[in-house]
C-alpha cells in the first residue's frame, strides 16, 4: 500500500512530487529546502538558519505521516558548499541529539531556488 502525505504546515511541492510517501512501514520524505510554509518563500539567513527551517519542515511532514524525527533511520544532506558543514552539523545535532540516523552529506553544484542546504529523510512509520 502506498499513501501520499501532504500538510499545509510544510512548503507545498514545487514540482511533480509528493511531500512524502508512506509505504510498507516507512515514510519517504522528499528533499526539503528552507522555504517558510506561511509565505512559500525561501527564508533569509545563513546555512544554520536554513538548516533549522529545513528540519522544522521535515518534522511537520513526518508528524502528518504519524511519524517524527525520532523515527528517522536515514538522512541525505546536500550542501552548496562543504565549508558550511560545521554550521549545518551544529544545528542538525540539536534535532538528532541521541541515537542519530545514518547519514550522508555531499556538496552539490546547485540546489533548488539557490538555497544552501537540502535534506531528505527515510523514517519508520
Amino acid at each position: 500500500m502506498r499513501e501520499i502525505i501532504s500538510t499545509k504546515d510544510a512548503p507545498q511541492a514545487i514540482g511533480p512530487y509528493s511531500q512524502a510517501i508512506k509505504a510498507n512501514g516507512f515514510v519517504f520524505v522528499s528533499g526539503q529546502v528552507a522555504i517558510d510554509p506561511a509565505t512559500q518563500q525561501v527564508i533569509t539567513g545563513d546555512v544554520a538558519a536554513q538548516t533549522d527551517r529545513v528540519l522544522r519542515n521535515l518534522s511537520e511532514i513526518l508528524e502528518a505521516a504519524g511519524s517524527g524525527l525520532g523515527k528517522v533511520v536515514r538522512c541525505g544532506v546536500f550542501l552548496k558548499s562543504m565549508n558550511d558543514f560545521a554550521a549545518m552539523n551544529e544545528v542538525y545535532g540539536k534535532y538528532f541529539s541521541s541515537a542519530p540516523p545514518a547519514r550522508s552529506t555531499v556538496e552539490v553544484s546547485r540546489l533548488p531556488k539557490d538555497v544552501l542546504v537540502e535534506i531528505d529523510v527515510i523514517a519508520l512509520e
